[in-house]
């Protein structure tokens, strides 16, 4: 990156929340402002990067929420 700073571009967690339910989360940049952080070839590249990884995260992110939904609701 040309200004030597970071940026969650994207990402992908695993967490407890205050009810002790697990919960999948992902965040980052929206794809609409990455021109804010990025600039040129850089840019070209991240939004690569990001539609390639939200590709695979997506669908993972889904089974996971789903199967963490029916354990979630079971110990409740």
């Amino acid at each position: 990156m040309s200004n030597k700073r970071e940026a969650n571009i994207l990402g992908f967690r695993i967490l407890v929340n205050d009810r002790g339910h697990v919960v999948t989360e992902m965040s980052g940049i929206p794809e609409k402002d990455l021109h804010l952080a990025f600039k040129d070839d850089e840019l070209l590249m991240i939004r690569n990067i990001v539609q390639l990884t939200k590709q695979k995260l997506e669908p993972l992110h889904k089974y996971l929420e789903d199967e963490l939904n029916a354990l979630n609701h079971g110990a409740g």
